[in-house]
């Protein structure tokens, strides 16, 4: 898995810890080994602006995911396609605001949004009752599993 990851936020992020993370969540998900990610950390003005252009909503939003080749889930006995999955766009602001709501780190946060936003990467969404409990389940899962093994 190919992961990079850049912090133009400001905040203090250890890049090697979400480029973990990634790989642990594409691997589980039987993502083609070459695949091609980018998580990116940006100020709240950097993510009023894309949200505002790409989701026509005013101010920051936590997460943003633009995929890339539509890459899906791998399946049993299937070969898994190649390609560039795409970008998450975090803001560690909106998240350290949220974190403190839920009563965690601000890095719990990130990257529970980072495993979120790679979720829809790969076609989940939340917008149905089902979908919803199917990717929170999933990411429940997928994060609590990562961390286990930390």
């Amino acid at each position: 898995m190919s992961t990079e990851v850049a912090n133009e936020s400001g905040y203090e992020v250890d890049g090697e810890e979400f480029a973990a993370l990634a790989r642990y969540v594409l691997e589980e998900m039987r993502v083609h080994p070459q695949a091609e990610l980018s998580i990116m950390f940006v100020t709240t003005d950097v993510m009023s602006e894309l949200h505002e252009r790409w989701m026509d909503e005013p101010g920051p939003t936590d997460v943003l995911s633009f995929p890339m080749d539509e890459l899906r889930p791998g399946r049993a006995g299937e070969e898994p396609v190649e390609g560039t999955l795409g970008d998450i766009v975090l803001c560690p602001e909106v998240a350290a605001e949220q974190a403190r709501a839920a009563g965690h780190s601000t890095v719990e946060e990130l990257l529970l949004l980072t495993t979120h936003g790679i979720l829809h990467l790969l076609g989940y969404d939340h917008a149905e009752p089902e979908e919803e409990k199917e990717m929170f389940d999933l990411q429940r899962r997928l994060l609590l599993t990562f961390l286990a093994g930390r």
